[in-house]
């Protein structure tokens, strides 16, 4: 994949760099303070990252230094902060291969992000009879909002159709459905870049130039977002969403792409204070992108995060990132593979070639997944059990689910697969 600095129309801001470390287990875990004095391992970072240092002191400087409103104020204290911010949105613009930096908006969190999707663009643009196709099996940030749209919709008289499309067994969107399952009145197409349960990869690449490029594409990015290169020209994605606190930052922070042939067809997301739009006798008119959809106060201290944040990614190089993650994979793959009574969900593990993100999802027999969650833990290993937010399946589906990152090793993935393959041969 192409840098995305390498074609970007946003300059990358000129600011101090960390140092680049090596990726040793001492220096990664000298970076993340709640590593540094525990023998349990966490297995968790799809849920939320563990957060370094120089985020922990952004946040800590934002409050005890110099606090005030950026944009409100014409002193020092305001401008700075103002200019702060603008400097973190040309360093996610950058990282994330957006071509201007009017595209990247800042929200509450990914859910709001999509929900800001749904509302700013859905609501102002979908006719009667327009079709959305979207996964059922992707994390409700990614569901429910569509469902929400539809019922707005419905009391205005507007029936929109929601499709889904079903999950290949890797984990990913399953290309020739979609395909099938697009009409003259699909408008939207939305897909987990990076499966929140499977693990799976989905890039839409087979449907480039086959499909009428007047559909958008909104890729949820949270996952993929800080684990792997994430270049949104190259996905062609009109849309896109990542969450800070699964890459390093604060909960509470959200990045919305939005790509600028879209910024007509928005409406505001959050009218008020800082809105991007003007009062006049025929109503509100919007203005200009992003403040059209950042109404109210910034969420300061977490963007100024997200930025430090993206300072320690660019620093471990996220290429090096995800090639971490996949070796952690495949070494958790075989180590639970010969475990007998052991089911992988769709994924990785039922890929043709050897991939990997950092995700993989397992039942076991004998044990529910929160008993054995519950037994993992007292063994110091620290995981997600449940149906992961997944709207479309019951309780009888729940799994457990590994995520790691890369303050991870291949230590901990061996004492972790050591450990099922106990508690297996005590259920069996």
């Amino acid at each position: 994949m192409r840098s995305p600095a390498s074609r970007s129309h946003v300059a990358r801001p000129e600011v101090a760099r960390l140092p680049a470390p090596t990726l040793t287990p001492a220096t990664v875990r000298a970076l993340f303070p709640a590593l540094a004095d525990t023998t349990e391992v966490y297995l968790d970072s799809a849920a939320t990252t563990q957060k370094p240092l120089p985020v922990i002191e952004t946040i800590h400087r934002y409050h005890s230094s110099r606090t005030a409103n950026a944009g409100r104020g014409t002193y020092p204290w305001a401008t700075g902060l103002s200019a702060g911010i603008a400097r973190v949105r040309e360093r996610t613009a950058a990282f994330i291969g957006a071509e201007h930096s009017d595209e990247v908006v800042f929200t509450g969190g990914a859910t709001a992000a999509l929900n800001a999707v749904a509302l700013s663009w859905g609501l102002a643009t979908l006719a009667d009879g327009d079709e959305i196709l979207y996964s059922a099996v992707d994390h409700a940030s990614n569901v429910h909002p569509w469902h929400h749209l539809r019922g707005l919709l419905g009391r205005f008289g507007r029936r929109i159709e929601l499709i889904p499309y079903r999950v290949t067994g890797a984990g990913e969107a399953d290309t020739d459905d979609i395909r099938a399952k697009i009409t003259p009145r699909t408008r939207l197409i939305t897909t987990s870049h990076l499966h929140h349960v499977f693990g799976g990869l989905t890039t839409l690449e087979e449907l480039r130039g086959r499909i009428d490029p007047a559909i958008l594409l909104c890729f949820d990015c949270s996952q993929s977002g800080g684990h792997l290169p994430v270049d949104v020209t190259e996905l062609d994605a009109d849309f896109a969403i990542f969450a800070a606190h699964k890459m390093f930052g604060a909960p509470g922070t959200g990045v919305l792409y939005c790509r600028r042939r879209v910024h007509d067809s928005l409406v505001p997301f959050l009218p008020g204070g800082n809105s991007g739009v003007r009062l006049g006798a025929e109503g509100l008119t919007p203005q200009a992108m992003p403040e059209l959809l950042e109404g109210g106060t910034h969420n300061i201290p977490g963007i100024l995060a997200l930025g430090s944040a993206l300072e320690v990614l660019e620093s471990f190089d996220v290429g090096a990132i995800a090639a971490h993650n996949r070796d952690l994979t495949q070494r958790l793959i075989d180590g639970l593979r010969p475990i007998p009574g052991l089911e992988f969900l769709p994924g990785p593990a039922h890929s043709a070639c050897a991939v990997g993100y950092g995700i993989v999802s397992f039942r076991l027999n004998g044990i529910s997944a929160a008993d054995l969650g519950f037994v993992l833990s007292e063994l110091g290993f620290l995981v997600r059990t449940g149906a992961h937010c997944t709207p479309a399946v019951g309780d009888d589906a729940d799994s457990v689910r590994v995520s790691t990152h890369v303050y991870n090793t291949l230590d901990e993935i061996g004492r972790f697969t050591a450990g099922i393959k106990t508690i297996a041969e005590e259920v069996a």
